[in-house]
């Protein structure tokens, strides 16, 4: 038998939870079916990020990323209060280690005015104060960048989305999409669904559930592992607050930084190097349908190229603990080599154009029936709640 929802939502991520509580606010009586394909919710990328709850430094005054991340920084905060899960604002420092780097917080201090943010500069000495273990000639102060769990997030959202009369299921790998006039037919498991309108939020397998729409793809899904150390827990007090480096703007990741975690721990990383395996998290992890499908994709080989220095750095990272010690110990020289035990790695699903360029904005795939979240840019856990309102919008537009 087949059922039918008035929205089908694929994908178990915090995106694809946010979405299904935005529907329901607004569409209360709305029939609402989410497929999942692991057995619990935020089993990729929300469950394998930092946990850090973004406050929208970086990003270009006046963007779509810098609106959201904003009021996600403000709905993320409200969400946790309102049922009770703990976060903690700790702030974070964004320390610049000499003369260069220090132009650039200078620079990134000006982006962040324009975004409405109030950060406070700090000094050589009023960063030694503010961190003794931490070197550096100043630093820009966030206070209000946070920390928490957002696995236990998505897992609430979840929960939320059931007790609203939504159908959750999980364990079932979407195989089949196919749009007519009337409906959209998804298919996973041996059963059939129709929908009167899909979203799909998919996440490292946005891609491919495009395709599998029938969809013109002209990018690709490149994974980019992030590996990350965890220090000793006599080292859990070596910082105050989150400990950024000062970001290169040439290069498309912020670099190795000092992460305090909500249960008290403290994480190094990441760095960022291609990963063999869209959902393999252990060391080496390889998947030949995933590395077939970078490898014979000519953008991939384009940003390699046009990244090529750094890339070669980050390899080096990943294979000799010391180098990554050094890029720490650039501005916490208290750290050693046996600081740096085993934590889990996450993946970061990066879209590549044909071009070889990395999107780091907004990319959705829209037809009379469907919309396709092909890329929800970080820090999505951070915008999630406004994501899902404006994946609302735009299916009411459908």
């Amino acid at each position: 038998m087949t059922t039918f929802s008035d929205f089908c939502i694929v994908g178990g991520g915090i995106v694809g939870f946010a979405t299904a509580l935005t529907l329901q606010e607004r569409h209360p009586d709305a029939r609402i079916l989410l497929l999942e394909k692991e057995e619990m919710p935020g089993r990729h990328q929300t469950g394998h990020n930092s946990g850090v709850i973004h406050a929208g430094i970086y990003y270009e005054p006046g963007s779509l990323k810098a609106r959201l991340c904003r009021e996600g920084l403000v709905a993320t905060k409200d969400f946790c209060r309102a049922h009770g899960i703990p976060y903690d604002e700790c702030g974070k420092l964004i320390v610049a280690t000499d003369g260069v780097e220090h132009e650039r917080i200078n620079t990134l201090y000006d982006r962040a005015f324009a975004n409405g943010l109030q950060l406070e500069r700090l000094d050589g000495a009023e960063l030694a104060r503010s961190e003794p273990n931490i070197r550096g000639v100043a630093a820009l102060y966030s206070r209000e960048t946070a920390i928490v769990d957002y696995g236990l997030v998505c897992r609430k959202m979840a929960e939320q989305v059931v007790q609203g009369g939504a159908v959750v299921r999980f364990g079932l790998q979407v195989d089949r999409i196919e749009e007519s006039a009337h409906y959209v037919e998804v298919g996973g498991g041996g059963e059939l669904f129709r929908a009167g309108q899909l979203i799909v939020c998919g996440g490292l397998q946005a891609d491919r559930l495009a395709r599998l729409a029938g969809l013109d793809v002209d990018f690709r899904i490149v994974p980019f592992r992030g590996e990350y150390f965890q220090l000793p827990q006599s080292k859990n007090a070596v910082v105050n607050h989150l400990i950024y480096p000062a970001p290169d703007p040439a290069l498309p990741f912020l670099g190795i930084h000092l992460t305090r975690m909500i249960d008290g721990s403290v994480t190094v990383g990441p760095n960022a190097v291609i990963g063999f395996a869209r959902e393999g998290y252990p060391k080496l992890s390889f998947s030949r349908r995933d590395c077939a499908d970078f490898l014979g994709f000519s953008g991939f080989w384009k940003l390699i190229y046009r990244y090529r220095h750094h890339a070669l750095q980050e390899l080096v990272t990943s294979l000799s603990k010391r180098v990554y010690l050094r890029k720490c110990r650039k501005y916490c020289p208290s750290l050693s080599v046996e600081d740096l035990l085993p934590f889990r790695a996450g993946i970061r699903a990066q879209v590549v154009t044909d071009e070889g360029l990395a999107v780091h904005d907004f990319l959705f795939k829209q037809t009379e029936r469907m919309l396709h979240v092909c890329n929800a840019p970080s820090p999505a856990a951070t915008s999630a709640l406004p994501i899902g309102r404006i994946i609302a919008e735009r299916c009411q537009a459908i």
